[in-house]
């Protein structure tokens, strides 16, 4: 089977390298161009093109696949098959009726649940206890066409979207590889998905990030989790940003009082107050300084109990 691999970010190379591992026949690779990446802004190839280059496998970048050299070149391979993990562009008709047998998408979901480009994020986001990878044949729509296989995974308190993103990148190379042994078989799995029970996951922006001290100290531990690595949770003080990295509940029996600092926990971090119990804070880096422990910055960056971090 004559398969053509879209994907652009590092959970999709992890799966492309399980087929290629498996020997499964990668005629060709579509992935977007080499953007600039950093502080630097050091131009630099996807991780799907660098690992396609590294088995010598043809790579094609176009800035839109709705490309007419691009659909001619790909028309030009035949392929029986196209397997899609996060390839960042949404397929036009004329793509996907070019592979004999369809095209074929992981998603970080449990479809209809979460569809969009950050499911992995608003599961954590949203308190979400379980989520899932699912194999899907590619329709015109967002996430909407028939689901083929889905795969559950437990989620771990202390997960971040990056954790939680290398877990189901893994398990969607997994899923991936059965639904291909499934279709070489000739068993082919078309599921309707239920349109009523779906949820959205939208591109996250940088202000999702905004802490909103009222909230329970549920939430918010959940967003500094869910919006790790990017982009991040935050909040000021005395005018200047601050993003913190890890966080987790404290129950402190004190009365809830948003951002009101609680005090410092010896070796391990300070407390902030929230909407309900407190959060213990215990890495972060303040705007144009590093990262640290917080019990570094409070060494550095003196306040009492009673001083107020601002949500804005």
């Amino acid at each position: 089977m004559r398969v053509v691999f879209m994907g652009t970010p590092e959970f999709a190379a992890t799966p492309l390298e399980m087929l290629i591992k498996e020997n499964i026949d990668i005629i060709a690779v579509v992935t977007q161009p080499d953007r600039p990446v950093g502080r630097k802004r050091i131009i630099t190839p996807p991780p799907v093109k660098a690992l396609a280059m590294k088995y010598n496998i043809p790579v094609y970048q176009p800035e839109k696949v709705r490309d007419e050299d691009f659909i001619k070149a790909l028309d030009s391979f035949k392929p029986d098959l196209i397997a899609v993990v996060a390839f960042g562009q949404i397929l036009p008709r004329q793509v996907l009726e070019i592979p004999k047998i369809g095209c074929i998408n992981v998603h970080a979901s449990l479809l209809p649940k979460y569809r969009g480009a950050a499911p992995i994020q608003w599961a954590i986001i949203n308190g979400e206890k379980v989520t899932g990878v699912t194999t899907m044949w590619m329709d015109e729509g967002l996430d909407t066409g028939d689901i083929f296989l889905q795969e559950p995974i437990e989620i771990r308190e202390d997960w971040t979207a990056l954790d939680l993103s290398k877990e189901l990148s893994v398990l969607g190379g997994k899923l991936l590889l059965t639904t291909l042994e499934h279709i070489k078989s000739g068993k082919i799995i078309k599921k309707p998905q239920d349109n009523e029970k779906a949820t959205y996951a939208p591109i996250l922006k940088k202000e999702i990030g905004k802490i909103d001290w009222s909230k329970s100290a549920e939430e918010i531990v959940n967003l500094i989790r869910g919006t790790y690595p990017w982009p991040c949770a935050y909040t000021t003080r005395n005018g200047k940003s601050i993003k913190i990295f890890k966080a987790r509940t404290f129950t402190s029996g004190k009365e809830p009082a948003p951002g009101k600092f609680r005090g410092l926990i010896k070796d391990e971090g300070f407390l902030v107050g929230t909407g309900t119990e407190d959060i213990l804070v215990i890495e972060l880096q303040e705007a144009g300084g590093k990262r640290m422990k917080a019990t570094e910055y409070f060494i550095g960056h003196q306040f009492k109990e009673g001083d107020f971090f601002a949500d804005s």
